[in-house]
């Protein structure tokens, strides 16, 4: 009887995974211990790889901090593009837009974000490495508001509603992360999501 022949893995898709691991370590290592207690030694120890390895991707501990954070941003894109790519866009779609940042910033993209961007402010290394990710960032959730608003919705009023409802979930999460009443959460959602289709935001 015939064996099954087993494929191995080329060295891309090895490398490719030996960076996910490092990316996934760092991320629960900011989100379960913070920056300040996130260290080289203990990523390297949970993604099960030495120094060396970690080196040949990642030259400084700020670039392997902001890939991490890049690969964040990538997956939770993905999640939500896929979460609206069924429905036909229109300016009601805003809404489910408003939610879909709030639960993106609310879990673990916020922990580890708010970790690095106060860490960032007295470490200029860090700052600039983590100053495009964050344009980055801007960009791809403005083009997720175009497609799911469509065309009817005015290009400067759509930028307004998206840089005010990110500051808003900013602040809400971060209020979130020291204790803050979820239903006072909810309900400023709410007020803020009556506002934006009520067409009271950016006129």
């Amino acid at each position: 009887m015939a064996t099954p022949t087993t494929r191995h893995r080329t060295q891309a898709e090895r490398s490719e995974r030996t960076r996910e691991l490092l990316l996934d370590a760092t991320i629960s290592c900011l989100v379960e211990q913070g920056y300040a207690r996130t260290s080289v030694h203990e990523i390297c120890r949970r993604a099960g790889l030495s120094r060396g390895a970690q080196q040949h991707h990642f030259t400084t501990k700020a670039e392997l901090m902001t890939g991490a954070l890049e690969h964040l941003f990538a997956r939770l894109g993905e999640e939500i593009m896929a979460a609206t790519s069924d429905l036909p866009p229109s300016p009601e779609r805003l809404d489910e837009g408003i939610d879909l940042l709030w639960r993106a910033y609310s879990g673990t993209l916020s922990t580890a974000a708010v970790e690095l961007w106060v860490a960032a402010r007295t470490d200029e290394e860090l700052r600039r490495s983590l100053l495009p990710v964050d344009r980055e960032l801007g960009h791809q959730t403005l083009e997720f508001y175009r497609r799911i608003a469509g065309p009817s919705v005015d290009e400067a009023r759509l930028r307004t509603v998206l840089l005010l409802t990110v500051n808003l979930v900013r602040g809400l999460a971060l209020d979130a992360m020291i204790g803050g009443d979820p239903a006072r959460s909810t309900a400023l959602l709410a007020e803020w999501k009556a506002l934006v289709l009520n067409g009271g935001v950016g006129r």
